[in-house]
């Protein structure tokens, strides 16, 4: 039951699975109703089934005698349920069928429950290969279709990743396996104000890939349950974003290194490890967001940090500071955020390609007004949490085109130790190459 009530709030209210689980299973844990285990198979089933979500739809189609969105969505919540616990886990098919049965019962009536008693008997008959092999294009009439089946994305987003990878056709399959993978809760140690060491005396971690500051949980591992993450001194955070931040910080300068700024800072995960940064060199940040209340989530973020830091509600693209202010400035602009499709995986399903026409203005608008931001000689760092081109190389091409003045460094030896970057000068994150989200990096120096 708890499992459809998160399906449904993310189909009725476009909300995300996680935020809308979290307190559901909180509740059903004060109420005495879950164990550990129970919120383990809840959260499986949730995550299981949106990650699965274009496999199973092209599996129940076969299996229905009319077309899918002539089905109730309630009842396709339910049908998507039982194939994951069919397909996707290691639940027996009687156990599968009787409990969707049973949710159907209660949650839609009898004469439906019978509807998906007869699907999920259907679709019991074969495993998930045996399925794929029913359902999918075959690869060499319709390789992007046959991807979008296999691996659950969309076409267009198969599409868009494959021309971003510019490689063959094990790359992108990799690619599209890694975004269905659950992805590991990643601690950031913030400098000076927590250790690794820390942090790996309060739970059970292995080290970062990459960071400095990073430590990845064990499975099951509860953050908020650590005293330097309630504190603020840790926090969580993927470790891509935590490369963005320090190439940022350890990028050459020339001149003074006094003034940082965060032109993009909710909902604050950057602006944190930039501020403990710059505290430690004396120097200050200004952590800008447009919208209140992710301002407020910055504030939180930065609360406690002892180095000299402002949280102010602005508009990037209108700004209130004066040109040149700044040595250092951050932009992680708006996206699609199809770089992070392990942890919101409802996302590949509600973006379509027309949203990125709609982020290109603001992401120039806002990589102009950081490049006005810094000094002559300092230096901006462009990021978005999206590997698509549209959003990445396009944005700072044409900016560099438009504006002049500017001219790109090599991000590469700022990311030590990181293998598989390209050719540069900017860097693109891969979940299946290093283990992060899909972040994106460009250095941009200002030359007049």
């Amino acid at each position: 039951m708890l499992a459809f009530e998160a399906l449904r709030a993310v189909d009725e209210r476009d909300a995300y699975a996680n935020l809308v689980l979290p307190p559901l299973l909180r509740k059903a844990r004060e109420a005495g109703d879950f164990d550990g285990r129970d919120a383990a198979l809840a959260t499986e089933l949730v995550y299981g089934t949106l990650r699965r979500q274009g496999t199973y739809d092209a599996i129940i189609a076969a299996c229905v005698d009319r077309p899918l969105r002539e089905v109730d969505p309630p009842v396709l919540d339910v049908l998507a349920l039982g194939a994951h616990q069919l397909l996707g886990t290691r639940i027996p098919t009687h156990a599968a069928v009787s409990a969707s049965v049973e949710l159907a019962r209660v949650v839609l009536g009898d004469g439906r429950a019978k509807f998906v008693n007869a699907v999920l008997r259907k679709i019991s008959r074969h495993d998930l290969d045996a399925w794929v092999e029913l359902v999918a294009p075959p690869y060499d009439e319709d390789p992007e279709d046959h991807l979008a089946v296999v691996h659950s994305h969309p076409r267009w987003v198969v599409s868009a990743l494959w021309d971003s990878l510019g490689g063959g056709r094990a790359g992108i399959e990799d690619l599209l396996e890694a975004d269905n993978e659950r992805p590991e809760v990643t601690l950031v140690a913030r400098p000076g104000r927590s250790t690794t060491e820390e942090l790996a005396a309060a739970t059970e971690t292995l080290p970062g890939r990459w960071s400095p500051y990073a430590l990845r949980m064990a499975e099951g591992g509860e953050p908020g349950a650590i005293e330097a993450v309630k504190e603020g001194r840790a926090g969580v955070q993927d470790e891509g974003s935590q490369l963005v931040a320090l190439a940022l910080a350890n990028a050459p300068l020339e001149g003074p290194d006094a003034r940082w700024l965060d032109g993009c800072a909710g909902p604050g995960g950057k602006a944190a490890l930039l501020a403990a940064l710059a505290s430690e060199r004396g120097a200050a940040l200004l952590a800008s967001e447009k919208q209140p209340h992710r301002a407020r989530l910055v504030e939180r973020a930065l609360a406690g940090n002892p180095g000299p830091y402002q949280v102010i509600a602005a508009d990037g693209t209108r700004p209130p500071w004066r040109p040149g202010s700044f040595d250092r400035v951050l932009v992680d602009v708006p996206c699609s955020g199809l770089g992070a499709l392990r942890r919101r995986p409802e996302a590949r399903w509600r973006r379509r390609p027309e949203d990125l026409d709609g982020f290109a203005p603001l992401q120039r608008g806002l990589l102009t007004e950081a490049l006005r931001a810094v000094r002559v000689g300092g230096v901006v760092g462009y990021a978005t949490c999206s590997p698509h081109l549209a959003e990445t190389r396009v944005v700072v091409d044409d900016v560099l085109k438009r504006t002049g003045g500017a001219e790109l460094i090599d991000a590469r030896p700022l990311l030590p130790g990181v293998p598989a970057l390209g050719e540069g000068p900017d860097v693109q994150l891969w979940p299946h190459l290093h283990g992060t989200d899909a972040m994106y990096l460009a250095l941009l120096r200002r030359t007049a």
